[in-house]
């Protein structure tokens, strides 16, 4: 039986997080459309004071999703990171939904779901709203598809969610949780504040 991979609890070294760091600030400075009016000080400031959030966006660049400050909520004055790699992460491809979906299946297991590994980085499935949020800053997945949140109605009859960008619109399809494919992976949301 397959487990739930396991929270990387761990800080990350000085000079990982400085690299970590620049890695950011230059995607942030390469790409002020995502984030008009935003200063990279301000967001630097946030995850100074947050070295859990500095692990779980470390894990997003590892995983191939190029995290990216999207947007700041002016109510609680977080920072909002999506992965805004061009195409779904490819270190999270291959996965089928959520540990039910994995569990279910019988015989060709994927290496894991969407939803433990979410966990594990510490961050959450964007919702189709939030995926669709994101296709208004650039083109994304016009090759692969992401899984996105599931509502409960769908997941509890055996379904989940995922989404693309085909013929510059974006489209919201359904498959059986369990199912896994090499050009399916899933892109992540972090508030930092």
């Amino acid at each position: 039986m397959h487990q739930p991979p396991k929270k990387n609890k761990q800080e990350l070294s000085p000079k990982q997080r400085e690299e970590l760091l620049e890695a950011l600030k230059v995607r942030f400075e390469k790409n002020m459309s995502r984030h008009k009016g935003l200063a990279w000080a301000e967001v630097q400031t946030k995850l100074d004071a947050h070295p859990d959030k500095l692990r779980s966006l470390s894990e997003m660049e590892k995983t191939d999703g190029e995290p990216d400050v999207v947007g700041h909520d002016k109510k609680t004055g977080e920072y909002v990171f999506y992965d805004c790699a061009a195409e779904s992460p490819k270190a999270r491809r291959s996965l089928c939904y959520d540990r039910e979906a994995l569990d279910s299946r019988k015989e060709n297991k994927p290496k894991g779901s969407a939803m433990d590994l979410a966990d594990a980085i510490g961050i959450e499935l964007l919702t189709e709203e939030q995926y669709r949020e994101l296709q208004k800053l650039g083109s994304f997945d016009t090759k692969t598809s992401s899984w996105v949140k599931t509502p409960s109605n769908v997941r509890t009859l055996g379904g989940a969610l995922f989404c693309d960008r085909r013929f510059d619109t974006v489209f919201v399809y359904h498959n059986g949780a369990e199912s896994y494919y090499a050009a399916r992976g899933f892109r992540g949301s972090l508030r930092v504040g």
